[in-house]
């Protein structure tokens, strides 16, 4: 048996899967396709995670918007994290050039240009519908990592947290939780000290430069309401085709804290929310995230053991995340084991770190016979990659140089006009970009404040101007509140059974805590 005869059917043995599968494209050796050869990725092993890496250039970004194409004509949703601006595209069909027919032809697959259902989300300023959670639904853990908090300090902003909760102050945006702790260190520091004990006040300092730090970095933008509701990223359109919904974070560049807090509080939402799935011929919903190291950036270790905690778990809710990053390097090895699909194009050698980083990547990936996986890493030309994957039994496919299909939409971005076009189409932004700022923990401790001489003046009315207090509380919206920090309630429990633990503080025998 020749050479190609065997690697035909090493890879045929490998690829050829029972259930739906995407082609991504037409496995090489020695430089050559191999007629009938496809190199297919399951559609029930989706939700093991994966990683598309190599230098810039080299044809990773276009890979991901082919794989996000074949999710979604299998009806299966899509989020991408779209950091450059180059996947607007998908909305648009993409033109039949010469290249991309032959790509297609080598690959046995015909190439229809089409655009995808595609609806624009944004964290700032961006256009979109506008995503936000509140700080009481981040609960006092996923907040403390965030803020990079150590023990004592996490200890603190739950002890917070339950004072909110105890005394029906909602904790909606960042505003809200700087007001608490001014009044707990200042206006009701006796009365807070008397039922919770005493707290450090320069904790509290460190808190609260923490909280200021995350506003620089425009997390205002993100706490708030209206809530988004993650069932609004699962939609099917009219003909069948999965939402690809678009995250435009193009400006977050320069904030990785900001979108690591996103990605993180999407995650546990999702979690949190999504009940198990059990073994599904394919995922409810993929996320890809194109620039990954921003993710994991700047991270403390704490939190990168709750992303890789979550990372491990969500797969079990169906949900397949998939890393999108130059350097393999970029993504923990906590993280990185967890990834059942590697799509790695070329890596350049230019120094003796490069080189050295090229020797580590070629061992992430499956003895082979027929590559020398060192060199073809630094040999493969643009839409070219490495790919090995988990077949349906979970078992690793053979490593194949894939000559990747090209997407069906447009290989390009939008126009403004166009973009506008798309959102002016959409189901959801009239729903998430109205602008809510409901009575809070700042209205409600401001007009405590400013209602304090009246009560000192006249003691006499005190208990009847109590009963007034709790009168006007329970019809107003912060009364309207109180379902909604029971739901949030459950979430943060939720969120401790899946690895953040501390949730709550053990109680000294002192009356101080810290």
């Amino acid at each position: 048996m020749s050479n190609i005869d065997l690697f035909k059917e090493v890879l045929s043995k490998g690829y050829t899967h029972k259930g739906e599968s995407i082609v991504l494209g037409a496995a090489k050796l020695d430089g050559e396709v191999v007629p009938g050869t496809q190199v297919r990725i399951p559609l029930k092993t989706m939700n093991r995670h994966g990683l598309i890496a190599g230098a810039t250039g080299t044809g990773k970004t276009k890979t991901l918007q082919g794989l996000a194409e074949g999710l979604s004509k299998a009806s299966v949703p899509v989020l991408l994290m779209d950091i450059k601006g180059d996947l607007s595209g998908l909305a648009k069909p993409g033109t039949a050039e010469s290249f991309i027919l032959e790509r297609s032809d080598a690959a046995g697959v015909s190439y229809t240009p089409q655009g995808f259902p595609v609806e624009f989300l944004s964290l700032s300023e961006e256009k979109g519908a506008r995503l936000r959670a509140t700080v009481s639904e981040f609960g006092p853990i996923l907040l403390s990592k965030i803020l990079g908090l150590n023990d004592t300090q996490e200890g603190i902003v739950s002890v917070i947290f339950k004072y909110c909760d105890d005394n029906q102050l909602p904790l909606l945006d960042l505003k809200d939780f700087i007001r608490v702790i001014q009044f707990v260190s200042n206006e009701g520091k006796a009365s807070f000290e008397g039922s919770y004990g005493k707290m450090s006040t320069t904790s509290l300092g460190t808190i609260m430069r923490k909280v200021i730090e995350l506003q620089h970095q425009g997390a205002d933008l993100f706490f708030g309401e209206r809530s988004f509701d993650v069932d609004d990223l699962m939609r099917i359109d009219n003909q069948g085709k999965g939402m690809i919904s678009i995250l435009r974070v193009i400006d977050l560049m320069d904030r990785p804290k900001l979108f690591s807090t996103f990605m993180l509080s999407l995650l546990a939402e999702l979690y949190a929310t999504l009940p198990e799935a059990g073994d599904e011929d394919r995922p409810k919903l993929v996320i890809f995230i194109d620039e990954a190291h921003l993710v994991f950036q700047e991270a403390s270790k704490a939190l990168l053991q709750q992303i890789e905690t979550v990372i491990k778990l969500i797969r079990s809710k169906g949900v397949g995340i998939y890393f999108c990053t130059q350097n393999p390097q970029d993504v923990p090895a906590s993280v990185l084991s967890q990834l059942g699909l590697k799509v790695q194009h070329a890596l350049r050698a230019f120094t003796a770190n490069d080189r050295k980083t090229i020797k580590e990547a070629a061992q992430n990936y499956p003895e082979t016979q027929f590559y020398k996986t060192e060199e073809v890493l630094t040999q493969m030309g643009t839409g070219e990659a490495l790919v090995t994957c988990l077949n349906e039994k979970g078992i690793p496919t053979p490593l194949a140089v894939t000559y990747v299909m090209p997407p069906e939409s447009r290989m390009d971005v939008l126009t403004d006009s166009e973009i506008d076009e798309v959102i002016n189409k959409s189901f959801i932004i009239k729903k998430y970009n109205e602008v809510i700022d409901r009575e809070s923990a700042y209205e409600i401790l401001n007009a405590k404040m400013a209602s304090a001489p009246q009560e000192e003046a006249a003691p006499a009315k005190r208990g009847k101007e109590e009963k007034g207090t709790l009168e006007t509380f329970l019809t107003s919206s912060a009364g309207k509140q109180m379902a909604r920090t029971a739901a949030n309630l459950i979430t943060r429990t939720l969120l401790g059974a899946i690895g953040f633990s501390g949730t709550t503080t053990k109680k000294k025998k002192s009356t101080s805590w810290f």
